[in-house]
């Protein structure tokens, strides 16, 4: 399979993992919100879609931060409702 070359397109992939892991994971990351260890209850998830990403993208792409991006946009953004010492 070829690498993702294009910038729409990793962002893309990078959300689409994002969302997976928001989604099967629904419970560990709200305890993480909530607890504000959401990196460290999920980092070995987190660890795994960074590892499909930079399998997938060209390496001039990944300084771009997409993944991360996509992570705090998913992840964390998307559990603003659930109280944390984080706000």
């Amino acid at each position: 399979m070829a690498l993702i070359e294009t910038e729409e397109a990793a962002r893309r992939l990078a959300r689409a993992i994002s969302s997976d892991l928001a989604l099967y994971n629904e419970d560990k990351v709200a305890e993480g919100v909530q607890n504000d260890n959401l990196f460290d209850v999920m980092a070995d998830e987190v660890q795994e879609g960074r590892d499909l990403y930079q399998s997938r993208v060209a390496p001039a792409l990944l300084p771009r931060n997409l993944y991360d991006r996509a992570i705090i946009d998913l992840l964390v953004r998307s559990k603003a409702h659930v109280e944390s010492p984080m706000w």
